[in-house]
């Protein structure tokens, strides 16, 4: 979900990129980082799917200190506002259920 280049992940919301923060030696970061990329790519499809735009809202993959995948959500507080919305009335239509 890069879409043409990687400025789609600047394009308003600031989102510190792979290389923010500090590097351990030893640690394998690309790992954690692909893993965490299917899955942000797999919300993002996800999102487009029920008319979010990514420039307001997007899951962004990174790691944490440890090299483990970590996806986190970028986001307009309107998008967010919205995207609970969509999974509250999910979670009251079958109960809760996944």
């Amino acid at each position: 979900m890069t879409g043409s280049g990687e400025g789609w992940l600047s394009d308003g919301l600031d989102v510190p990129g792979a290389d923010f923060g500090f590097w351990a030696s030893g640690v394998d970061y690309i790992a954690g980082w692909r893993e965490a990329r299917e899955s942000a790519d797999r919300l993002n499809r996800a999102l487009l799917s029920v008319g979010f735009e990514l420039s307001v809202v997007r899951a962004v993959a990174s790691t944490n200190e440890d090299g483990q995948g970590v996806v986190r959500l970028a986001a307009w507080p309107g998008a967010v506002d919205r995207l609970a919305a969509l999974l509250e009335a999910r979670a009251d239509g079958d109960g809760g259920a996944a």
